[in-house]
């Protein structure tokens, strides 16, 4: 008698039938083969060896690795932001095609990913930024997989080991120096700096926020919107989209001395905070602006993402909790804020350690 979950069951014209899994078709359903017998028993026999086996995988045929990669690309479009399509396209056409693109898929190898990575690596490019060019590889090689039915044969490449390196920022000392320097020289670009340094943005979010976005009632903002430069059709393009992530999009309380210079320089709800009119400023800008700034204060080069390290730090060694920070940083953990934006300087290690006492 046929079980439940076993795929047997009886035709119409007495003979019985079993289907096994064979892979999936284009649109990610499952395939099947069947066996057929004259009785339940002789089908189950029959199906036993092929389901012990697993799938059987398609032969990619004549299918590159170029090929595939436009498929995936294609696919992928569809579900992720234009900036992250970019990013893929990106490492796609500068480091994966013009090494393995020409090449059948099913003569990829573990072997020959492992020896890209390690050429990689001594040309330069950092272990993070490795890893995340292999991680475009494995993750076409899962579609290939999961549509078509081929063999994974990128299941087993290992990722280099990356290497936290401590970020550098402006010591508090520092920090006030940069602060006086700003309090000279009231613009928007003075402004933007200031709400990096005490509210932890991003600088796409400092670019892409307007002053509609502020309710000057309530002394908060909303981030809602992040600007970037990514790369289409051969060049470059500004786009202006939502924040990186759903827990990007998030209000902010403003200290209370930010909101006097946000008055006084308070300008139309359509325009932008840093530009002061409708037209964007992109990043690179702010970045460029940052370091002359950086240079006339007599401080040392820092990138603006420092800015948002800092605050992070500061507000720790001032006793914020680490969730209400993490929420204002727009983390999806507090571990990423542990991890990647809290820095403990010797001066608060020796602090920290004070506190210990002789138990005698």
């Amino acid at each position: 008698m046929a079980r439940k979950g076993e795929n047997i069951y009886k035709r119409k014209d007495g003979r019985w039938e079993g289907r096994y899994p064979i892979g999936h078709n284009a649109r990610g359903k499952t395939k099947y083969r069947s066996v057929y017998g004259k009785t339940y028993a002789e089908v189950r026999e029959k199906l036993l060896p092929l389901k012990a086996k697993g799938y059987t995988y398609q032969e990619s045929g004549r299918l590159t690795v170029g090929m595939l990669f436009e498929e995936w690309l294609s696919a992928v479009q569809l579900r992720v932001k234009p900036s992250t399509y970019a990013n893929y396209r990106m490492k796609a056409d500068k480091h994966i095609l013009p090494e393995f693109g020409g090449i059948r898929y099913d003569k990829l190898t573990v072997q020959m990913l492992h020896a890209f990575i390690e050429r990689k690596l001594q040309g330069g490019l950092s272990a993070k930024y490795v890893s995340d060019i292999v991680v475009v590889i494995k993750s076409m090689a899962k579609y290939a997989s999961r549509v078509h039915g081929f063999r994974n044969l990128l299941r087993d490449v290992m990722l280099p080991k990356i290497t936290e390196t401590e970020r550098k920022i402006l010591s508090p000392k520092e920090q006030k120096t940069l602060c006086r320097h700003l309090q000279k020289h009231e613009n928007s670009t003075s402004l933007c700096i200031l709400l990096s340094l005490y509210t932890g943005l991003r600088v796409g979010e400092v670019c892409g926020l307007r002053w509609g976005d502020i309710d000057f009632t309530k002394r908060r903002f909303t981030v809602r919107r992040t600007v970037q430069r990514i790369r289409c059709d051969g060049g470059t393009r500004i786009l202006v989209g939502s924040p990186k992530s759903r827990t990007s999009v998030r209000t902010i309380p403003i200290p209370a001395f930010l909101m006097e210079l946000l008055r006084k320089l308070h300008g139309n709800d359509d325009a932008y905070v840093l530009s002061g009119n409708v037209h964007v400023i992109e990043p690179r800008t702010m970045q460029h602006r940052f370091k002359a700034i950086l240079k006339k204060a007599g401080l040392p080069s820092v990138g603006f993402h420092s800015l948002r390290h800092a605050f992070a730090t500061n507000c720790v060694a001032l006793g914020f909790d680490v969730k209400t920070l993490s929420e204002i940083l727009g983390h999806a953990s507090v571990e990423t804020t542990l991890n990647r934006y809290v820095h403990s300087s010797m001066e608060r290690k020796v602090q920290c350690m004070g506190l210990i006492k002789f138990a005698a």
